[in-house]
């Protein structure tokens, strides 16, 4: 007769414990995805914040070819992995066009070679096969995405944009990347 109720006590044992797991794999579940949805909501409403801006700088200024947001002196710090700068192009010409972009390394206050100041850009440092429609903006501006490594120095970095359509040179844009320290 004890072996029996010990046998039973173990099974009610291992049920409480299937079910306060499987209720902790739940809410963890839950949690998992309200993050995930929270986040993918805070990048569309980013996304449609620059895309705002860029709108309202092309409309500021009707002869703008290249746009650049948030400004042509771009400072990041150190170790940051996921920042950089909105780029977006307006076709001035009545005619569609395919453009390309190429964003090179042109001088630096710190010793990086040209290389190593271009190879700091992590996403979208070229982009090629771009078809804008005469008279009108890039339906989607693009994100290029600077890496900082710890080991940086701080200092100035001066970068060119040369833009081409159909494969004539379209137009230049120059700015500046600072790293700063932590």
């Amino acid at each position: 007769m004890k072996n029996k109720t010990a046998a039973m006590e173990m099974t009610v044992g291992t049920i409480v414990t299937i079910v306060l797991l499987m209720s902790a794999l739940v809410l963890g579940l839950i949690l998992t995805r309200t993050i995930f949805v929270t986040s993918q909501d805070n990048i569309n409403s980013v996304d449609q914040k620059v895309k705002d801006q860029i709108t309202k700088l092309f409309s500021e200024d009707d002869l703008s070819k290249v746009v650049i947001y948030p400004s042509r002196n771009i400072e990041i710090k150190k170790g940051d992995s996921e920042s950089g700068f909105g780029l977006s192009i307006r076709n001035v010409d009545s005619t569609a066009g395919v453009f390309s972009y190429a964003v090179t390394n042109t001088d630096s206050s710190c010793g990086i070679t040209k290389t190593g100041a271009e190879n700091l850009i992590v996403l979208r440092r070229t982009q090629e096969d771009i078809r804008i429609g005469g008279g009108d903006v890039m339906s989607q501006p693009i994100l290029v995405v600077f890496d900082i490594p710890n080991t940086a120095t701080p200092c100035l970095i001066a970068y060119t944009i040369n833009v081409k359509k159909d494969g004539s040179q379209y137009e230049r844009i120059d700015f500046n990347l600072k790293i700063t320290g932590r």
